[in-house]
């Protein structure tokens, strides 16, 4: 069974915000990829929708926009997600998973796109 860990980002008031995705929830979002849109019911937010913008693995390794399936690849990396260059042309090969999310996947990135008729401070303090 998947389990996540969501980050939620609120551009518009720049803060950020944890919440747990477990159960069917979580197996709802396997298969799904990096820049796709979300109901924000997954994350207990319902009427929100939200936008994958990233993630990691259970091991640290960042996902990559540009690397399709959900392994694992080692890749000869200049610059990006991942890799930052101390030099300029520097290159060098970094481990880092592809676009998909799979049951490896430990954290997501999410951010918000559409609000919903809750303030998002709302919405989580009336879940504790």
């Amino acid at each position: 069974m998947a389990e996540f860990k969501a980050v939620i980002a609120d551009p518009k008031s720049g803060k950020t915000y944890k919440k747990d995705i477990s159960g069917q929830f979580a197996n709802a979002l396997v298969g799904r990829k990096l820049g796709e849109e979300i109901d924000g019911l997954y994350v207990g937010l319902p009427g929100y929708k939200l936008s994958i913008t990233g993630g990691s693995d259970k091991d640290g390794f960042p996902m990559r926009r540009d690397l399709p399936g959900p392994r694992r690849r080692r890749i000869l990396l200049s610059g990006g997600v991942g890799f930052h260059a101390p030099r300029h042309g520097m290159r060098k090969k970094k481990t880092v998973r592809g676009n998909t999310i799979s049951p490896d996947t430990l954290q997501l990135n999410l951010k918000i796109i559409v609000r919903g008729p809750k303030s998002i401070e709302d919405a989580f303090t009336e879940k504790k």
